[in-house]
This record gives structure tokens, sequence and C-alpha cells, in this order.
């Protein structure tokens, strides 16, 4: 079995049966499990560069106001504790996650799908990757 049919099993376990597509609904089911099964602490960090990073990190943008808008924006180079889930669901950006940064205790609250564990042999950096590929396979 590949790993792909493996973390597909994983998924489905959760749904009991077929994957679904990403709906309120299966957002709320998916929140429930993550509840459930998430160990905190948990320190995360993002998966690749947030949306109003790109035109800084890919685009033309200035380095220097990069990095002042740092300061005060969330960064996907950020390391973050994760605070706790969100109690409702968002259609468009899935399961939102309240978190305080590490290096100045600030607090955000961000997508899920768009970070992941920086314990890579951590239980919950299986379950947050599961999540992340569903959501991104799935919408």
């Amino acid at each position: 079995m590949t790993e792909i049919d493996k973390q597909d099993e994983r998924i489905s376990a959760i749904f009991g049966g077929e994957i679904p597509d990403v709906t309120e609904e299966s957002l709320e089911t998916y929140l429930t499990y993550l509840k459930e099964h998430i160990e905190l602490p948990c320190e995360l960090t993002g998966i690749e560069d947030f949306d109003w990073e790109e035109y800084y990190v890919i685009g033309p943008g200035d380095q220097k106001e990069y990095e002042r808008l740092k300061k005060t924006k969330p960064s996907y180079t950020d390391k973050y504790d994760m605070l706790s889930l969100a109690t409702e669901v968002d259609g468009w950006v899935g399961i939102l996650v309240n978190l305080k940064r590490v290096s100045d205790k600030k607090k955000f609250t961000l997508p899920l799908a768009e970070l992941k564990a920086t314990d890579e042999k951590s239980k919950n950096y299986q379950l947050l990757d599961n999540y992340s590929v569903w959501f991104v396979n799935n919408r």
C-alpha cells in the first residue's frame, strides 16, 4: 500500500467511509475529530508563504518593507503555539486555529490548512498533514 493510499485510508476513517468534498458539514466533522485527537502543546509553522507574503517572497516586493510588515503580520516562517481550534468553520478557508507567535506572543487566527506541526515525529504532524491534504484536494 502506498503512502497516498494509507493517507486516504486515515482520512476516510474520519468520515466513516468515502472521502467527501469540503463542505461546512464535512468541515464540522473534521473539526470534531481534530478536537478529540490533537495534543497540546503543539508548535506550528507555515507550509508555504501566506497570501500577503507572496508579493515579497516571489514577487518584486521590497525586502526591508517585508521585514517591517512581518513584525505585525503573521509569517509562514514564524513559529506559533496553538492555543485552540476555532469553534466555527469557514467554508472558504476551512478550520481556523487560534495561535500565539513564539517570538513576541502576538495572537493570530489563521487557516489550519496553511500550517504544519514543527515536530515531524509527533502525532500532530500526521493529523495536520492529513487535514491539509484533504482540504486542498477536495475543495
